[in-house]
């Protein structure tokens, strides 16, 4: 019923929106979307328009990667507006009509906002959160609330509201998480950018695995009054992009002091970082980067293969690479978290404060089992457990001398930022138990860390790399990530999201292939699905003695055609069939064979069995 209902919101948005720019919004940054609606190629009406319509293609659709909860009911409305507001007097900066992805933990007051929980299905704040505000007050259109690990107690991405976000770069696979939701949507090009919050990983660990840059900003640069806590005092709140430049941008709008969160008191009459401003002010020259042995160590050989990679092209770039050994960390580290003395109280005081009257504590929702099985443990330790204050000021004494360590490490070493794998393995299936995360150095010291994309895997899934440096050295971070990224250009599209045609997603290729002697009679039906990264396949063996095929394999061809090395797919027919059908999962090697006229059939027989090599010719159905 919610696939029904989300639907038909987007098909009557759709229908008053009828576009007429040929504009392409897949992969387009803030920027290119400025330029665009300055130059008039297209409207901010439109782009809500377009946005929607890959959303109502890819998140529901296609790979199904629901990541979205609800979408804005006022967005086309709101952007409108905001064309009018350009025609009479000019855009209000960098944001002015770009849609952007708000995670479900933050605070909307036209929009429920629910962590997604079902507890919380129909709660509305009765306050915007501060960042909300500021992109609003920026310009930026509030298009869709994102979909998150429930109450952000995870790195799976799975609530009881809207259930299970999946990862575009393998629909099979977990997006990461808390911020999940916001993660795939922003990868999909289901909105320009969207926004997270992190306690633990939950912005740097969905950048990772979604090729996106992320910011754990300083505990103190942003607000985080009016996103829903699991921690106050390690809870933080910022952009996920698909570019460093768009991620400056969205900084830019929402740091700053805000009375209503006494950690940002720091920035109080202090300038204004100046992220955009300071993007090219690094160079990567000169620069010395810590390289945490104990982290990569731990990792698995895929994610240390593209790190090493990157850092190999670094060095050649001029930066100095210093390895480090910090396992003496490790007990600070076990130490310093504060998630399970403060997310009870943190929770009930939020409730009350935003006017929640149905569910005005932890204890109604663990009470009336409203929550999904994958937060079960969580939920219920903290209803159980009594605050116990000894534990909570040992615990934040260590996360005292553990950010005191790491500054004196920086400052010993002489270091510009510390490098490490965001999270040390990649995504897991759906379902599995997500091991590697590496949060608490930033999360349990306050201390800012950025992941930015390293690379993929041999299978094709993204990797990410961590740089964490001094307290407010957030703006330098941005920095160097933004040299990192114009070294390598790491960002790739998902083949599971490519741009629309004609406001659809693309149709699924077909291959029909006939084989006929004497013995033997088959007929191959092959159908591609790139949305669903799936080959389906039917075939028939119709001949008078089946005996004689010994198999049938997909295999993709190195030229020239039917080397002995020529990579197998699967073997489609064993011995003496007579019909086979089922689907395989389309890698990115598999995929691009596809779109290159590269795959073909090698049937063995007892007539020929070396193997006869035909290539299979997709077409559109």
């Amino acid at each position: 019923m919610k696939a029904i209902i989300y639907l038909t919101v987007l098909c009557s948005l759709s229908s008053l929106l009828h576009a007429q720019s040929d504009f392409e919004v897949t992969e387009a940054g803030i920027p290119e979307l400025q330029s665009a609606l300055a130059s008039g190629r297209v409207t901010s009406v439109e782009l809500v328009q377009k946005y929607l319509a890959r959303i109502a293609a890819y998140d529901h659709q296609g790979p199904g990667l629901n990541s979205l909860v609800r979408i804005n009911p006022d967005a086309a409305e709101i952007a409108a507006r905001l064309d009018t507001e350009r025609r009479l007097s000019g855009p209000r900066g960098p944001l002015h009509g770009i849609p952007v992805i708000i995670k479900d933990n933050y605070n909307t007051v036209t929009v429920p906002t629910t962590g997604s929980s079902v507890a919380l299905a129909g709660f509305t704040p009765t306050a915007n959160a501060t960042q909300v505000q500021r992109l609003i007050d920026a310009g930026a259109i509030i298009l869709a609330k994102s979909n998150l690990h429930e109450y952000a107690y995870g790195i799976t991405s799975i609530g009881s509201l809207a259930g299970q976000t999946r990862n575009p770069y393998d629909p099979r696979r977990v997006p990461g998480g808390s911020s999940g939701g916001t993660g795939a949507a922003v990868a999909a090009s289901l909105g320009a950018v969207g926004m997270g919050s992190d306690t633990c990983g939950s912005i740097r660990v969905p950048a990772a695995f979604n090729n996106l840059a992320g910011l754990r900003p300083s505990k103190g640069l942003s607000s985080i009054y009016g996103v829903m806590p699991l921690s106050h005092t390690q809870d933080v709140a910022g952009p996920l992009a698909r570019s460093v430049t768009d991620l400056a941008i969205v900084l830019d709008a929402v740091a700053g002091y805000d009375p209503r969160d006494v950690a940002t008191a720091y920035m109080a009459g202090r300038p204004a970082p100046g992220f955009v401003a300071k993007l090219s002010s690094e160079s990567l020259a000169g620069l010395r980067i810590g390289r945490l042995e104990d982290y990569f160590g731990r990792a698995d050989n895929a994610v240390n293969g593209v790190i090493t990679e990157v850092l190999e092209k670094l060095q050649a770039a001029g930066v100095e690479i210093v390895d480090l050994d910090t396992q003496n960390l490790a007990p600070l580290l076990a130490g310093s978290g504060l998630i399970g003395h403060e997310f009870k109280a943190d929770l009930n005081t939020y409730l009350i404060t935003f006017g929640s009257e149905r569910i005005s504590s932890l204890d109604d929702i663990v009470d009336a089992g409203l929550y999904h099985e994958a937060v079960q443990g969580a939920l219920t330790r903290s209803r159980n457990s009594a605050f116990n204050e000894e534990a909570y000021l040992e615990a934040q004494l260590a996360r005292a001398q553990l950010r005191e360590q790491l500054e004196d490490i920086l400052a010993a070493n002489d270091l510009d930022a510390l490098v490490y794998p965001p999270i040390g393995q990649l995504p897991v299936f759906i379902g599995e138990s997500q091991p590697g995360n590496n949060c608490s150095l930033s999360a349990n010291t306050g201390l800012p860390a950025i992941s930015v994309p390293a690379g993929f895997s041999t299978n094709g899934l993204p990797v990410g790399l961590e740089l964490l440096g001094g307290f407010m050295s957030d703006a330098r971070l941005v920095s160097i990530a933004y040299r990192i990224e114009q070294l390598i250009t790491p960002r790739r599209i998902p083949i599971a999201t490519p741009p629309l045609e004609a406001g659809l997603a693309p149709p699924p290729m077909q291959a029909e292939w006939h084989y006929i002697e004497s013995e033997i009679n088959l007929a191959a039906t092959l159908s591609y699905d790139q949305t669903r990264r799936q080959l389906y396949y039917d075939i028939t063996n119709t001949g008078r003695n089946p005996a004689t095929l010994y198999a049938l394999t997909l295999m993709i061809d190195n030229p020239p055609l039917g080397q002995l090395n020529d990579p197998q797919v699967a073997n489609l027919m064993p011995p003496e069939s007579v019909n086979a059908e089922g689907q395989i999962f389309a890698d990115a090697e598999l995929h691009q064979a596809i779109l290159d006229g590269r795959l073909h059939l090698r049937l063995f027989t007892a007539d020929a069995p070396g193997g006869l090599f035909d290539i299979l010719n997709f077409q559109p159905r």
